[in-house]
């Protein structure tokens, strides 16, 4: 029975130690974590402000495509470049 005793002691005494590790270390996984969750949201925002500005020129540059492909501006095109419109050469296909 003496033998039982001392492996009761050494199972308490490896639990007390491990339960002591568990607290000593458990502050600094905390840290860790609030560090790397900060990191991630510094990186989700950076990349939501590139979005953004993405969206802008994409919007900027519709904006001129549509404006150089308007009639008027086709039509100063062809003017400039000589060339003449004919309502007779157009054929409809049905």
């Amino acid at each position: 029975m003496k033998k039982k005793k001392g492996k009761t002691f050494r199972f308490q005494k490896f639990l007390f130690v491990f339960a002591l590790f568990l607290i000593m270390v458990s502050p600094l996984m905390i840290v860790f974590e609030k560090s790397t969750l900060s990191e991630v949201n510094y990186e989700v925002e950076k990349i939501k402000k590139e979005i953004s500005k993405q969206q802008k020129e994409n919007e900027s540059l519709e904006m001129k495509i549509n404006e150089l492909a308007s009639l008027e501006n086709i039509q100063k095109v062809i003017q400039k470049e000589g060339l003449v419109y004919n309502n007779d050469n157009i054929k409809n296909i049905e």
